[in-house]
């Protein structure tokens, strides 16, 4: 499996119980719908290794305790720990409406109401407190914000960002 293929779910965070059990912190808002899963892929350098799960429950919220089918030492476990886990993207549940996976969304037009097309999302910036859409105006970079207030709608037929994006914005890079 190939990692463009797939989305990234979480991380091994810790060793559950010396039978080799592990903590998978889980990076969604809705980790019920991964209780039930029969496997994950897990990282390891640049390759994606498929791990079947024996059983799994959730664990305080946001963690989902899992025994490996093959895991079944503490020292097993061990080698697992700080390692990526992903799932293939056709498990993503379809989202509608202005709700969006970031992944989606790479590439569709942004278009503002005053201004028309601005750009195309080349990439989204989450590494700050505000996620931003970088949209490429031919050589010139833009950093939107991603704020519910300013997203009109997800065009997802026309690859399309239809924005109400506030005066000023976008002038300051042009």
């Amino acid at each position: 499996m190939r990692k463009e293929d797939c989305f990234y779910l979480g991380k091994i965070a810790k060793k559950f119980s010396f039978k080799g059990e592990v903590l998978i912190y889980l990076d969604t808002d809705e980790p019920e719908l991964y209780e039930d899963m029969e496997s994950v892929f897990v990282e390891f350098g640049k390759n994606l290794i498929p791990y079947f799960i024996e059983n799994s429950s959730l664990h305080k919220n946001d963690f989902l305790r899992v025994r490996f089918e093959d895991v079944k030492s503490e020292a097993e476990a061990e080698e697992l720990l700080g390692n990526a886990v992903y799932l293939p993207l056709k498990m993503l549940p379809k989202l509608t409406g202005n709700k969006f996976y970031f992944h989606e969304v790479i590439d569709f037009e942004v278009e503002d109401k005053r201004l028309g097309v601005v750009g195309v999302i080349q990439s989204i910036n989450d590494s700050s407190a505000q996620p931003l859409f970088e949209v490429l105006k031919g050589d010139i970079e833009i950093l939107i914000p991603m704020i519910d207030h300013f997203l009109v709608e997800i065009d997802r037929k026309n690859k399309k960002v239809k924005m109400d994006l506030p005066e000023g914005l976008i002038e300051m890079y042009l």
